[in-house]
């Protein structure tokens, strides 16, 4: 099995995962990189959903990455934050068809031939299920943990349970656990509804013994800036309930991930 190689300036890779499509890994990761970038932090994105790759209409990128010399490729920067993506190298609506080999190969390149230069995060955003992806990224790059999110019904928490021992089985740290479309507050009468159930992923987090980062609500607001390619983590941070969550998330993820180094370090000396 190949070893991984650890990307020169790039002080931790964080990989945004789940176990199904369609419950917001992308908002997410998009969300996650602006506000760690508005926090302060040299922040990179790697869109590796290859087969939907949404990651350039959600941040607004309409150019082509740039080959550069070396025959590396000079990543795009979009509201202060490095991004490479599939979506950016054959835009419009024409799909990649390929098998797993392909997609190791892709993955790669993204990772090892960008230039990245100093970074203080990684964000990875991984495509949904258990497939080649995952396993091409752990065979390239120690990753310093990995996220999984949620909706709260038991059919999506049933997926997010097979994240989670997925990221176990190959040996990645999960980081913690976020909810999202955890309720939807009416905007004229102001009463709570649980669409998606309610509390699932926290229970899920308790079970097992992992941290919960923190859950997002059902907002018009995040589905519009996404659309429109001007993420709501670009806002001021109390703006807005949804933009309040993923800055709060950002530093919680924050924590762990310095924690998490810190250990590696630890035994690293130990050993």
């Amino acid at each position: 099995m190949p070893q991984p190689q650890s990307l020169p300036g790039v002080k931790a890779i964080v990989a945004i995962g789940s176990g199904k499509g369609g419950v917001g890994k992308t908002t997410l990761a998009v969300n996650l990189a602006i506000a760690m970038a508005k926090l302060g932090q040299k922040v990179g994105l790697v869109d590796a959903d290859i087969y939907g790759p949404n990651v350039p209409l959600m941040m607004g990128a309409t150019t082509q990455p740039r080959v550069i010399e070396g025959n590396r490729i000079e990543p795009l920067t979009v509201h202060g934050v490095k991004m490479i993506s599939v979506g950016s190298l054959t835009p419009g609506d024409k799909p990649l068809v390929m098998r797993g080999p392909m997609l190791h190969q892709i993955i790669r390149q993204f990772l090892q031939q960008v230039s990245w230069g100093e970074l203080d995060y990684l964000i990875v955003d991984l495509p949904p299920g258990t497939g080649d992806v995952v396993i091409s990224l752990v065979q390239t790059v120690p990753l310093t943990g990995a996220v999984v999110i949620s909706t709260p019904s038991d059919v999506s928490l049933q997926d997010a349970r097979k994240a989670l021992e997925m990221f176990h089985q190959v040996n990645v740290e999960v980081l913690g656990i976020v909810e999202n479309m955890s309720q939807f507050t009416c905007p004229h009468c102001h009463a709570v509804i649980d669409i998606f159930s309610k509390g699932g992923v926290e229970r899920t987090a308790q079970q097992f013994k992992l941290p919960f980062l923190g859950s997002v609500e059902l907002d018009p607001n995040i589905r519009q800036g996404g659309d429109r390619g001007l993420p709501v983590a670009l806002a001021p941070e109390e703006s807005s309930v949804g933009t309040a969550s993923f800055y709060g998330i950002a530093r919680k993820l924050m924590e762990r991930a310095e924690e998490q180094r810190a250990h590696e370090q630890n035994v690293f000396e130990i050993t």
